[in-house]
């Protein structure tokens, strides 16, 4: 039975009403529709935003990358024999903070961090820099400022606050008998903590002019009879989780 002769056997009124209503309902239903379609563009601007917002913030990490690196050269400059030494250990230190804290390691401020982190030793003299055999006391205490020098330095920069905190205490230890403010246990910051402990994997299986570098395998051995005192325990156990073979992947991709 047709529409008009549903209406027609009705009362005047309540077919006017059932009209209106109708024509309410489709009023309704184009307003819905409208919506719908300012929500699509809506949605479509925001992504469209996100991707340049992306563009931008990407363009600024390479920025950014791209001064610390500066920084970071300006320092391996003065000794060809630790000859990126920074990129190995910002390289070991990703892949063992993904392990220990995947949000940390995703900061960008902790590879700033660990690719700066003996930044301040461009304040410290050729004769100590380079020399040879254990240091002085007074040139030992000289050398134990890069870290409080290297923050200073850093700190200066607005976008990098987190990573002079890496730079400053990356030579604590989990004991408290380490410098410059000899912090304790979870009171050192992770990244630094994660830090000393590739910074001192590198510095051992790395060549000097006085001795070759030791393996993975005996390096590692010496940082486990370490944890406690001077390392994180749980950094370490986390080490272990992180192959020889890996570690010298990393190693030969950086150069």
């Amino acid at each position: 039975m047709g529409k008009g002769k549903v209406s027609a056997t009705l009362d005047p009124g309540l077919a006017a009403e059932l009209e209106r209503v109708r024509a309410e309902l489709e009023q309704q239903r184009h307003l819905a529709e409208e919506k719908e379609h300012q929500l699509e563009r809506y949605a479509s601007d925001l992504r469209e935003t996100f991707k340049a917002e992306r563009a931008r913030a990407e363009e600024l990490r390479v920025s950014y990358l791209a001064t610390v690196r500066a920084l970071m050269n300006a320092v391996e400059a003065r000794d060809s024999y630790t000859g990126r030494h920074a990129e190995r250990v910002a390289a070991f230190g990703l892949e063992l903070a993904r392990r220990v804290d995947p949000t940390l390691a995703a900061d960008p401020q902790t590879e700033l961090g660990f690719l700066l982190h003996d930044v301040g030793k461009v304040a410290i003299p050729d004769g100590i820099l380079h020399k040879v055999g254990n240091l002085a006391p007074e040139e030992e205490a000289l050398m134990r400022r890069h870290t409080i020098i290297g923050s200073e330095i850093v700190r200066g920069i607005a976008f990098l606050n987190e990573a002079a905190k890496v730079v400053r205490y990356h030579h604590e230890r989990y004991d408290g008998r380490g410098h410059p403010e000899g912090l304790a246990g979870e009171s050192i910051p992770l990244a630094a903590r994660i830090l000393a402990v590739v910074d001192a994997l590198d510095a051992m299986t790395s060549d000097r002019p006085y001795r070759p570098g030791a393996s993975f395998a005996n390096a590692r051995e010496t940082i486990c009879g370490g944890a406690g005192s001077q390392f994180d325990p749980a950094i370490v156990g986390a080490l272990e989780t992180i192959s020889d073979e890996a570690f010298e992947r990393i190693r030969a991709e950086v150069g």
